[in-house]
């Protein structure tokens, strides 16, 4: 018993932490598809700066990504791409 209580919640502290961290995430995923500021912003923290055109490129790619956790992911079958 003084063995398996810490490793039962250390188990159930690491399952909650990553459903936390991946629902933090896709709220900020799509909220920064809807910020162009926000997404400039982390393309410069890449090492990237954007003109106009690449942004609306880049903001109309996050939003056929489709961050919600609802419907058909990123290469379903309404994906489309050019070769």
């Amino acid at each position: 018993m003084n063995i398996a209580l810490p490793i039962i919640t250390l188990v159930v502290g690491l399952i909650g932490g990553f459903f936390i961290g991946v629902f933090y995430l896709r709220k900020q995923m799509t909220r920064m598809q809807n910020d162009p500021e926000m997404l400039q912003k982390v393309a410069k923290q890449m090492g990237y700066n954007l003109n106009g055109k690449q942004m609306q490129r880049a903001q109309q790619m996050m939003k056929n990504q489709n961050f919600s956790g609802r419907g058909p992911a990123a290469g379903g079958k309404g994906s489309k791409r050019k070769s």
